[in-house]
C-alpha cells in the first residue's frame, strides 16, 4: 500500500509498513542467493520441460523428496525465477531459463560461483574491509584469493573457470559487435583471457589479424580457434606476459577488459606500457564495469564489494577511469555503454 506526497499529490511514496518489509527482505537476502544456488545445484530448471509440471513430478526427475521442494520452488516464484497456476504446477520463466545450463545465455555457472562456500565465510568481513580500505581475504583464509583459487579450493576453482568461460563468451559477442574496426588490420586483446573476444572479432572481421596477451597459466587454455590448428590460428598470435610488467607489441587497436580494477598503481602501469608500446595515435579501447551511469547498478556495486573484500580492487566511476587514463598519456575521446553493464572508454594515444 502506498500514499500521496504531502509535496506532490501525484507521487506515491512508500509506506512505512512497506520500507520495513522491504528491510526485511533484504536482510533476508542471503536465502533468495541460497535458493538459486539450490536450483543450480540440482539442475531443477534443466529437468523442468517447456510444460509445467507438479512438484512430485520435478521431485521424482531431481531425485529429492517433494515436500522440501515445493517449499524452494515457491520461495523461487516470489522473485520471478519461476511460475506457479492455480493447481500446483510449477514452469520456466525468462530468469530460470538461464539456469539451464546448455542456454547460451546461461548463468548457472555464475550462480553457484558467486554462492560457493567460501562466499559465506567472506561476506560477513565486509565491515573489516570498509574500514581498512583493504581485502580481508588473506586474514579470513591464509592466503591471497587466487592463491586460495587454485591452490586449495578445489572444485570451487572448476566452478570459477566456467563461471569466467561463461561470462566472457556472452560479453566477447557485445564487444565484437560493438567495435568499429575502420582503418584498422591488427587489435591485440590485452589481459584478455582464453581469448573469446579476440575470437569474435577475428571471425566476424576475415582481414583482420589479432594478439592475445595474458598469464602463461591463462594463454595455455585459450580458445582452441586461436590455437595452433584452429580456425583462427593462422591470423592469431599468442603470447604469454604481464601486462603490468611490458606489451611486446604493436597493433593498430588495443582492446583491454575488465583489466583495470585491481589496485590504482598496477592500472596506471599497464596503461603506461600500452602507451609505450603503440605509435602515437594509435586507438586503445578501455572496456569496464561502472559503478555509476549503469543500468545495472546494483550489479555493479555489488561486484565492486567482492572486489574490495577478495583482492582489494575497485569498480570505477567515470570519472576515476578517465582521470587515471588521461594521466597515462590517453585522449579520451567518447565513452559509450557496450551492454547494461559494460561501458568502453575509446581514446588514442
Amino acid at each position: 500500500m502506498t500514499t500521496t506526497s504531502p509535496a506532490n499529490p501525484s507521487v506515491s511514496t512508500p509506506t512505512r509498513e512497506n520500507v520495513s518489509m522491504r528491510m526485511r527482505e533484504l536482510v533476508f537476502g542471503a536465502a533468495c542467493a541460497a535458493a538459486v544456488r539450490a536450483a543450480a545445484e540440482l539442475r531443477i530448471a534443466d529437468h523442468l520441460g517447456d510444460k509445467p509440471a507438479t512438484a512430485d513430478e520435478l521431485a521424482a526427475a531431481v531425485g529429492v523428496p517433494s515436500e522440501p521442494l515445493t517449499r524452494l520452488l515457491r520461495a523461487l516464484t516470489c522473485y520471478g525465477v519461476f511460475t506457479e497456476d492455480g493447481s500446483g504446477r510449477f514452469g520456466h520463466t525468462e530468469m530460470s531459463r538461464l539456469l539451464q545450463e546448455d542456454s547460451p545465455d546461461s548463468l548457472r555457472y555464475i550462480a553457484l560461483w558467486c554462492t560457493e562456500p567460501w562466499t559465506w565465510e567472506a561476506w560477513p568481513h565486509l565491515a573489516d574491509a570498509v574500514r581498512s580500505g583493504r581485502s580481508v581475504f588473506p586474514e579470513v583464509f591464509g592466503k591471497e584469493f587466487f592463491a586460495y583459487l587454485h591452490d586449495g579450493a578445489g572444485e570451487s576453482a572448476r566452478v570459477f573457470d566456467k563461471a569466467m568461460t561463461q561470462s566472457s563468451r556472452q560479453s566477447a559477442n557485445d564487444v565484437a559487435a560493438f567495435v568499429d574496426l575502420a582503418g584498422a588490420a591488427s587489435v591485440v586483446d590485452i589481459g584478455g583471457g582464453q581469448g573469446h573476444v579476440l575470437a569474435a572479432l577475428l571471425e566476424r572481421h576475415p582481414q583482420l589479424r589479432g594478439t592475445l596477451l595474458d598469464l602463461p597459466a591463462v594463454v595455455a587454455n585459450a580458445d582452441p580457434r586461436l590455437r595452433e590448428g584452429g580456425a583462427l590460428s593462422a591470423r592469431a598470435e599468442i603470447i604469454a606476459g604481464d601486462c603490468r610488467t611490458a606489451i611486446p607489441v604493436e597493433a593498430d587497436l588495443y582492446i583491454i577488459k575488465n583489466v583495470l580494477e585491481w589496485d590504482d598503481e598496477s592500472t596506471r602501469r599497464t596503461l603506461r606500457n600500452i602507451v609505450e608500446a603503440a605509435r602515437p595515435g594509435t586507438r586503445v579501447l578501455a572496456i569496464e564495469n561502472l559503478v555509476d551511469e549503469s543500468q545495472s547498478m546494483r550489479f555493479t556495486t555489488a561486484m565492486d564489494l567482492m572486489l574490495l573484500m577478495n583482492v582489494g580492487g575497485a569498480k570505477h566511476t567515470k570519472a576515476s577511469l578517465a582521470a587515471l587514463m588521461t594521466e597515462a598519456g590517453l585522449r579520451i575521446k567518447d565513452v559509450r555503454p557496450v551492454n547494461p553493464y559494460l561501458h568502453a572508454f575509446d581514446s588514442t594515444v
